[in-house]
Order: structure tokens, then C-alpha cells, then sequence
């Protein structure tokens, strides 16, 4: 688990699973493989087997050892409904995000009618806890049908990361979605991402009344175009409601 994490829309991550394998271009240059790739065969190092995909079970606990309430990036380093992934511990994940409940989980996938499924039957007699927040990466208008997948998921905080963005995604339908996420892509071979399209996702957001948060231009490094956008950052997001606060408060205490 990583405190303090440089991902400017959360405060940790939290990886029960590495590694993953490419499913769209908006993978071509993912950057957890390139940092877990540095290290395959180097011996005793948590990515030796570089970017495989491995379970870790040794660290399902470890949201319950974090007292002070954060928001958790769930997975970062790989996508917890990749098919290779036994849904016993997909299980025991979710078990541990509705028990270490004074965080904010933040699930991110590209296998979005895997993650709608999964959800529709784990809690097909209500909705996911309002602390449990669940997105879908978008890259291009090639990738939005899995926003529809999303919409079709029982839960209440549902996110877009439009990152990288690759192209103009249109007319998004941002019926029950809460938060719009938009970064261009980031180190060797970047592809660059254009005004017009962050600038139509932006205006679009407003119209909605969905929050916007621009992430990063990108480049050469994660940081190297900065996060403005026409002079200023954007950076709201879905506010806690006022019993999930009250209790992370009061845990935290």
C-alpha cells in the first residue's frame, strides 16, 4: 500500500492484485507495466515477476490498518476484473472495502461489463456502499460503451477517467455519472492529447452539473505540461455525504 500517493485524485493506492495484460491502445503505454517491468527478474523485489498477473493475498488487510479516513486507489497497478482473476478474491477485496468503511475506494477498469456483472450480483437486493466508487477508463470514442456498462452497475459514485485521452469522445451520455477525470498520456512515445477535445469534456461536465477534474497535459513526464487548463486547475471531485464524513471522523478520532 502507498501513502501519500503522487496520483493528484487520491490519496493512496492499495495493489491486492499486479499486473494485467492489454486490452485496448488506451494500453499501449501503460505506465504501472513500465514501472514493474524495471524490475522483472531482480531477485526479492515485489515486481520480480515484472508485470504478470499476481494475486496478494498478503495484503487484503491492509485498508483495516489505515485508521486516518483516505481515498483509495484501488488496483493501480492492475484491474481487478480481469478474467484471470478468481471472483473468490475479488470477493475478499470487497469484503475488505465494506469493513475498512471510513475510506473511500476508488475502482477503476477497463473490463467494464465484467465489473457490472460482478456488481449486479453481488448486490442484487440494493447498491454498493456509498464509500465504494466505481469508474471506467475511456479513451477515445471507440471506448465509450463502457459508460453504459457503468450506468447499468448498482452504485451510487460513478467516475469516467478519460485518461489517456486519444481522440474526441463526442456526445458523452453522463446520465448518473458524478465525476468526470481527463489527463493526457504521460513518458517515452506520449501520445498528445488536443485542447478541443479536454475543452468539449469540460463544457459538456458543466452543462451536466458532473465534476470536472483535468489531471495533466502530459509528455515526456507525468508533470512536464503541467495542469492547468485556460490558466487555472480544475480539481473538483464528489463530495462525501454528511454520514460517511461523520463517520470517518469519528474513527479517526
Amino acid at each position: 500500500m502507498s501513502d501519500n500517493s503522487a496520483i493528484e485524485w487520491t490519496d493512496a493506492t492499495w495493489n491486492p492484485v499486479t499486473g494485467c495484460t492489454k486490452v485496448t491502445r488506451g494500453c499501449d503505454n501503460c505506465y504501472a507495466e513500465r514501472i514493474a517491468e524495471r524490475f522483472r527478474g531482480t531477485p526479492g523485489h515485489p515486481f520480480e515477476s515484472g508485470f504478470d498477473l499476481t494475486l496478494r493475498p498478503e495484503r487484503l488487510a491492509q485498508p483495516l490498518a489505515w485508521k486516518r479516513p483516505r481515498r483509495v486507489f484501488v488496483n493501480s497497478m492492475s484491474d481487478l476484473f480481469h478474467k484471470d482473476i478468481p471472483e473468490g478474491f475479488k470477493d475478499s477485496v470487497f469484503d475488505t472495502m465494506e469493513t475498512a468503511n471510513w475510506h473511500i475506494y476508488q475502482v477503476l477498469t477497463k473490463r467494464s461489463s465484467s465489473m457490472r456483472t460482478y456488481l449486479q450480483n453481488r448486490y442484487a437486493y440494493g447498491a454498493a456502499p456509498g464509500h465504494i466508487w466505481c469508474g471506467v477508463s475511456v479513451e477515445d470514442h471507440t471506448a465509450t460503451a463502457r459508460i453504459r456498462h457503468l450506468q447499468e452497475a448498482p452504485v451510487p459514485i460513478r467516475f469516467l477517467s478519460i485518461e489517456p485521452l486519444l481522440g474526441p469522445v463526442g456526445e458523452l451520455d453522463l446520465e448518473g455519472i458524478s465525476w468526470v477525470i481527463v489527463g493526457g498520456e504521460s513518458g517515452h512515445g506520449a501520445r498528445p492529447m488536443k485542447e478541443k477535445w479536454v475543452l468539449e469534456i469540460k463544457d459538456l461536465c458543466a452543462r451536466e452539473s458532473v465534476d470536472f477534474f483535468f489531471k495533466q497535459w502530459g509528455g515526456r513526464t507525468a508533470k512536464a505540461g503541467g495542469r492547468k487548463l485556460n490558466g487555472a486547475e480544475h480539481n473538483a471531485m464528489p463530495a462525501h455525504t454528511r454520514e460517511e464524513r461523520g463517520h470517518a471522523l469519528q474513527v479517526a478520532s
